[in-house]
């Protein structure tokens, strides 16, 4: 088997590195790329901005991103990358993208696809963040119920859009999610709906082939789930023998879809059961799985039942030199609700 070696490029061309990190916790997070240069490397105080790309081996960019900051220490550089959601945070500059919307220059009337476009292009973020394959959510949404208005940047404004967006059609309401994906030249975002885990695996982990560590990671149950739907309308779910065990965790999520308490507290239950279901995430450790991105489906195969099944990726980090990497995965067993893309909880 042919070996596997990183490669980091500035620009287009292979830069000298000693060491670095790949993270991507998912999520509309920017993903990063850190890596050390060694300290007679030319030209170091002019990267900032600068286009860096992350590979291994012959693969498509793992990473694509742009130089945030440049420190030098004593015996070596240390540089700070972050992707398309880092830079359209900031814009290259120092402040956050940002776009006016009033009642005569607007993104009313748009799909959610269409509105990101249109707000992207409004930015003049068009020649970093590429939208050609975007897509739209499932179901469709308008960006006019109710309309975006003020001074927004442009990914409070993606976060707004997809979070109205749910697929409420099963036991488990599904949420869309934005992804980059790099098309060999470009990163571009993608909207998808959350992959069922019954889906084909990307990957197949074993003990014996590929994982080296498995991790068990806890998370906080929210027992109290309250939903805003259209309009003054509310509903609440109370979980008494969850609260017994778990103590209260509020949760307050937003669906405007739903137009009546009935509806809402429907909801709120069926967000509580996905959040038991996601009670226990998963990391994995393994010397392959590079090429894996959020939203992708893996197997694992083990003696143990607890642990076999078919996961969904969250996130993924990637520690390397020169000549060698390991891979970290973030993993759980059904697809995040929608309350993990409105809410983001500390546990």
């Amino acid at each position: 088997m042919k070996q596997l070696i990183p490669r980091i490029e500035i620009e287009g061309r292979p830069t000298d590195f000693i060491k670095g990190a790949y993270t991507s916790t998912g999520g509309l997070t920017a993903a990063s790329l850190q890596f050390t240069l060694p300290l007679v490397s030319d030209g170091y105080r002019k990267l900032w901005n600068k286009e860096v790309t992350f590979f291994i081996g012959n693969s498509k960019a793992l990473f694509r991103g742009y130089i945030k900051r440049v420190k030098e220490n004593f015996n070596e550089i240390e540089v700070f990358a972050q992707d398309i959601l880092g830079y359209m945070v900031l814009g290259g500059n120092a402040e956050k993208a940002k776009i006016a919307l009033t009642s005569t220059d607007n993104l009313d009337g748009l799909t959610a696809g269409a509105a990101i476009k249109k707000a992207i292009s409004k930015a003049q973020l068009s020649s970093k963040i590429g939208t050609d394959v975007i897509g739209d959510t499932s179901p469709l949404i308008s960006s006019s119920r109710p309309p975006l208005r003020g001074t927004l940047s442009v990914l409070d404004i993606i976060k707004q859009l997809i979070s109205r967006a749910v697929d409420n059609s099963g036991d488990v309401p599904l949420a869309n999610i934005v992804r980059v994906v790099d098309d060999g030249s470009t990163s571009q975002l993608v909207i998808e709906l959350d992959k069922s885990l019954d889906s084909t695996p990307n990957y197949i982990f074993t003990e014996e082939d590929n994982i080296v560590d498995l991790k068990i990671i806890a998370r906080k149950i929210p027992t109290i789930v309250v939903v805003n739907g259209l309009g003054n309308v509310k509903g609440t779910f109370v979980h008494d023998s969850a609260i017994e065990a778990n103590d209260r965790n509020y949760l307050e999520v937003k669906n405007e879809n739903l137009k009546s308490p009935a509806e809402c507290k429907d909801f709120a239950q069926k967000v509580f059961r996905a959040n038991i279901e996601t009670q226990y995430e998963y990391g994995i450790m393994s010397f392959e799985g590079h090429s894996l991105s959020e939203n992708d489906i893996i197997r694992i195969d083990t003696e143990d039942e607890l642990f076999s099944g078919n996961y969904r990726v969250r996130g993924k980090k990637i520690a390397f030199s020169a000549t060698s990497f390991d891979i970290g995965l973030n993993i759980n067993r059904k697809p995040p609700t929608l309350a993990e893309y409105i809410v983001r909880q500390d546990n």
